[in-house]
């Protein structure tokens, strides 16, 4: 269903690149099969790239990616337009002009090298594309606090703030989105929810495969700047923010700045860098690379809520399992009454968000037999959905329709930046590590006193 202010036209800078055959197409495809997306889809292509051509490849992309109707592809196609030209050449904008006809309210989306940005939005302004419009753009949004502010200053010569969308796939995601739910859907969660009852948070995002042979690319961001300065930052802030007075946007954007802001800087010394034995022998990859492929971090938030709470945070490349999972230490209790073992572990809770999505509580229950002993288990809940949307289809449908509860803003972006920026001005060495183990050994002193790292294991499937 459409509204007065949904964008009425989709213009495509970056239909050619790999993003778009990946992940664009199979979303603007996924969008046209729910009757979600009726508005002209402006591609931009240059040289060789006609109309047909680039209809070719989304037929190809959202053939590969599993799904195919003809007829929903038809419609598909029926939508899109073409413009052709440089980024750099006026004429380009005036072809973009061009094939919006009447279209009074367009969203452009960047998928496009930041590097370009300031040429294509110039290049809109100066045709009148750029009235009434809003626009996307993809992540990096920088690679530090410094280049963020100039690209937030690039944007807001043209666009203000609220149509400005800077997307994050990860926060697409039904299971990142289900942690905000789950928290504040609960009554029983909020009593325990902060620093009386909590201990610590865990946060671990593994990767069993490497590089991929994406080696340059890798060598241009590192694991903090690719996956803890947005994706890792942003769960924490679902984890760890008070409950917005509403359910609309700006009051929940308004939550996640105060955390933001709360993030205390990170101090080297809780950090810790690794990288995997063999990259250097990667395509693109220095032979001398002090790329960090692995990052374990202690982050502190100062909030009445959080202080003395430690974050751990932890991300790697080939590690034993491919795995997104949250641990919620609690404490132990006040007196130990019963007998629980010197080494059994707290009550927490374990919150999976990729490849499951799990939700378990642990506990502590009584052993059989006549001694006051206990045993650790834990109580599990899957959630199976059958037919949820992609993180792209959900963003790009959510920015069509005004809606930026799921995407950053600049001060959030900035604040962010500023907690990793210390670590990535004066780096320490990298550390070697062993691909599928668990990190450099350095790592397990980021997590303090008796705790240890919780690894994430292979769900065990059960019957439905």
């Amino acid at each position: 269903m459409s509204g007065t202010n949904d964008s009425d036209a989709f213009v495509f800078f970056g239909a050619t690149g790999d993003l778009a055959r990946k992940q664009i197409f199979p979303a603007l495809y996924a969008m046209v099969s729910r009757d979600a997306l009726n508005i002209p889809i402006v591609v931009l292509a240059r040289g060789s790239w006609t109309l047909d051509k680039i209809k070719d490849r989304a037929r190809e992309s959202i053939q590969a990616a599993g799904h195919f109707d003809a007829a929903t592809f038809e419609k598909l196609a029926s939508l899109m337009r073409s413009a052709e030209g440089d980024y750099s050449d006026p004429n380009t904008y005036a072809s973009v002009k061009k094939a919006l006809g009447l279209a009074a309210r367009p969203i452009h989306y960047l998928a496009i090298p930041p590097s370009m940005f300031g040429a294509v939005v110039q290049g809109l302004v100066k045709s009148g594309c750029a009235q009434n419009a809003r626009v996307i753009v993809e992540k990096p949004f920088g690679r530090d606090l410094e280049s963020a502010k100039a690209l937030d200053a690039t944007l807001h010569e043209v666009f203000p703030e609220q149509s400005i969308f800077r997307i994050d796939h990860y926060l697409g995601k039904e299971a990142v989105q289900n942690l905000l739910y789950f928290r504040f859907a609960n009554t029983f969660l909020e009593p325990i929810w902060n620093r009386n009852y909590i201990k610590d948070v865990q946060i671990t995002m593994a990767e069993k495969f490497g590089v991929q042979g994406r080696g340059g690319f890798y060598e241009e961001v590192g694991a903090i700047r690719d996956v803890v300065q947005n994706h890792l930052l942003q769960v924490t802030a679902l984890l760890a923010m008070d409950c917005p007075v509403s359910s609309d946007s700006q009051a929940m954007q308004a939550e996640k700045l105060r955390l933001f802001c709360a993030m205390r800087p990170l101090d080297p010394k809780e950090v810790v860098r690794g990288q995997f034995r063999g990259y250097r022998d990667e395509k693109g990859v220095a032979k001398d690379s002090q790329v960090e492929t692995f990052a374990a971090l202690r982050l502190h938030i100062d909030t009445w809520r959080w202080a003395g709470v430690p974050f751990f945070i932890r991300t790697g490349k080939s590690l034993p399992i491919s795995a997104t999972e949250v641990i919620v230490n609690l404490r132990k209790p006040p007196l130990a009454i019963f007998d629980s073992g010197a080494h059994m572990p707290t009550n927490y809770f374990r919150l999976r968000l990729s490849p499951e999505v799990v939700i378990s509580t642990g506990a502590l229950v009584k052993k059989n037999g006549e001694n006051m002993r206990g045993e650790p288990v834990e109580l599990i809940a899957r959630h199976r959905t059958q037919s949820g949307k992609s993180p792209y289809e959900r963003l790009l449908s959510d920015a069509i329709h005004g809606d930026s509860q799921s995407f950053t803003q600049d001060a959030s972006v900035e604040a962010a930046w500023r907690v990793v920026d210390p670590i990535l001005k004066d780096p320490l060495p990298v550390v070697e590590y062993e691909p599928g183990s668990w990190g450099p050994d350095a790592a397990k002193h980021i997590v303090q006193g008796d705790e240890a790292w919780h690894d994430p294991q292979v769900e065990q499937s059960q019957p439905c």
